[in-house]
């Protein structure tokens, strides 16, 4: 058997950092949908389209969160979810610099996480609403659905603000596993 190896040339091949999956594909397409999403509705589209858009969204955050019940081990929410000990303990180590490296969410993340998508269905929601003949016209409403919106963008810039602070803490590329699916071991 070895001969068959040596033959094609695995023997020679160099040894990379051994890798272990995390970020599943539901995971991986939920939050690049979500990006994409966000960063046109934002930026880029308005009425139809954003509608649109805006409902492609919401249908990601419910596969989520349905697949944050069934779905795979990282993804699960009884993986990540802290509760307030493991929260404020993982924030002194970090105030501290020791924070440890965590394959799926840090506890930190995890509490990111849970408010964006819970900022997500609340625009979601008053985008909805908007469409609604009880709430056609309301301006109230529509400031409501901006200020979710805003409040968005503000934290997902903090997002990734954490998440590449975390890859330089932790020197790997966070962004790119959110790609690949896959973490060093």
């Amino acid at each position: 058997m070895a001969g068959d190896a040596s033959a094609a040339g695995v023997e020679n091949a160099p040894a990379g950092p051994a890798t272990v999956a995390v970020w599943d594909p539901v995971v991986r397409l939920f939050h690049w949908t979500v990006v994409a999403g966000c960063l046109l509705n934002l930026f880029v589209l308005e009425d139809r389209p954003h509608e649109v858009v805006g409902y492609i969204v919401a249908a990601a955050l419910t596969i989520r969160v349905v697949w944050g019940f069934i779905g795979t081990r990282y993804a699960r929410f009884a993986d990540f979810v802290p509760g307030p000990r493991r929260l404020t303990a993982y924030l002194a180590a970090l105030v501290r610099g020791r924070e440890p490296r965590t394959l799926g969410h840090n506890p930190a993340g995890a509490v990111m996480m849970l408010l964006l998508m819970g900022l997500l269905a609340a625009v979601s929601l008053t985008g909805w609403m908007m469409s609604l003949d009880a709430f056609w016209g309301e301006d109230w409403l529509e400031e409501l659905h901006e200020g979710i919106a805003n409040a968005i963008l503000v934290l997902a810039l903090l997002h990734a603000g954490a998440a590449l602070f975390e890859s330089w803490r932790h020197r790997e590329n966070l962004v790119w596993s959110m790609v690949t699916g896959r973490k060093r071991a």
